[in-house]
């Protein structure tokens, strides 16, 4: 049994990138591997947002991956630079900038870098995908 830390660059549906990732550690966890943390960094933190809507026939990529955290409950870190310039924010957050409110979606945290460095330390394997 493998540890895996996956890193997420890509935005829902920008690129196929968050789409891959999504079902590479699905496919991860269910053949019972572990995923240590999932990062979402760069333009893969829109995946925790609360503010995506795509189209009725397409896959909710952001509940999809809220739904897989939380059935495994997985470490799922939303990277707080990259999300700050995103728009996202937790309670935190929006309460520091003076933000109407916050967007992020329950099951993520938002977190720095040092989590990244400390997942690819702790996992056997890290994964990166980027657009």
């Amino acid at each position: 049994m493998s540890s895996f830390a996956i890193i997420v660059r890509g935005a829902p549906y920008s690129s196929q990138a968050a789409g891959s990732a999504y079902h590479f550690c699905k496919a991860v966890l269910e053949s019972g591997h572990q995923v240590c943390r999932l990062f979402f960094y760069q333009d893969g933190v829109m995946n925790a947002s609360s503010q995506i809507v795509p189209a009725q026939n397409e896959l909710h990529l952001p509940h999809a991956w809220q739904a897989l955290i939380q059935q495994y409950q997985l470490d799922a870190v939303v990277c707080i630079a990259s999300a700050l310039k995103h728009g996202i924010a937790d309670e935190r957050e929006a309460e520091r900038y003076s933000l109407s409110h916050s967007n992020l979606l329950p099951g993520f945290v938002i977190s720095g870098l040092g989590q990244l460095v400390d997942a690819t330390i702790a996992a056997d394997r890290v994964i990166t995908f980027a657009p």
